[in-house]
């Protein structure tokens, strides 16, 4: 099947060093992750950004590139065309109510629970402005939070691993267990009429490697954690890291 849509991460993938799409994770100067995306542009191939970023981040870098659909704060929400879709479940807030899901997930205690039982801070300042997601970093298990919240009674939530920051502690992200990359991913394929076979996606951290179960082949840039692939079929890990990784993805993608 040819190629239709590129499903990618933003930091640590496509973007390299300071977040920048024009430096490797080294910090060189690097063209490859842009000619990939003008290759995609010459085939007729969407590229669909999908990232822990708030909406208007990655809505911007969504226009940067020419692209029209784009999924934030962990596939917590997704614009197709300007029309926006929420993946919260029961933390939907009523049009009407004058409060967030950010809010509604405050208003449970969890984030205050976290941060007080784990190795976690508020991830400064791009907590702030968030719609959905409560934004930490720090080194935290994910499967301790989980029981963290069952212990208390809180439902419906989790916590989730994005990916390494630059200091060596990782970011993570609180939000509705109904949301998540692979489900934004699936929906968005659906919406679109791609079949498995026509889409690929990008990524370097668990929460990306989610989307391995939707599209037809994964793939790892090489700054991924060691290991992260192991017994997944479908999954192919580049030689290269971010925007060079996502070069290689995209090349043989679109020669096989």
């Amino acid at each position: 099947m040819p190629l239709r849509c590129v499903y990618t991460d933003l930091d640590g993938t496509l973007l390299g060093a300071g977040g920048s799409l024009l430096r490797d994770g080294d910090g060189a100067f690097t063209l490859l992750g842009a000619r990939a995306l003008e290759a995609c542009h010459r085939a007729g191939v969407e590229v669909v950004l999908k990232s822990g970023r708030r909406k208007a981040q990655v809505m911007e870098g969504a226009r940067l590139i020419g692209q029209s659909a784009f999924i934030y704060e962990v596939g917590s929400g997704m614009v197709i065309d300007g029309e926006e879709t929420f993946l919260t479940g029961a933390y939907t807030a009523p049009p009407d109510a004058g409060r967030t899901p950010h809010d509604l997930i405050e208003e449970t205690g969890a984030p205050a629970l976290l941060l007080e039982r784990l190795d976690l801070e508020l991830h400064s300042p791009w907590h702030v402005g968030r719609f959905v997601s409560h934004l930490f970093r720090g080194r935290a298990d994910v499967g301790e939070a989980a029981a963290l919240l069952e212990a208390e009674g809180i439902a419906g939530l989790r916590l989730v691993d994005n990916g390494a920051l630059a200091d060596g502690r990782r970011a993570y992200h609180l939000i509705p267990s109904t949301a998540s990359k692979a489900a934004a991913v699936e929906l968005h394929m659906r919406a679109r009429g791609y079949a498995r076979g026509e889409c690929i996606a990008v990524g370097d951290s668990a929460e990306d490697l989610g989307v391995a179960a939707v599209v037809g082949r994964f793939y790892l840039v090489a700054n991924a954690p060691a290991g992260l692939e192991a017994g997944l079929a479908d999954v192919t890990r580049t030689e290269a890291g971010h925007g060079e990784g996502f070069y290689e993805a995209v090349v043989q993608s679109l020669v096989g």
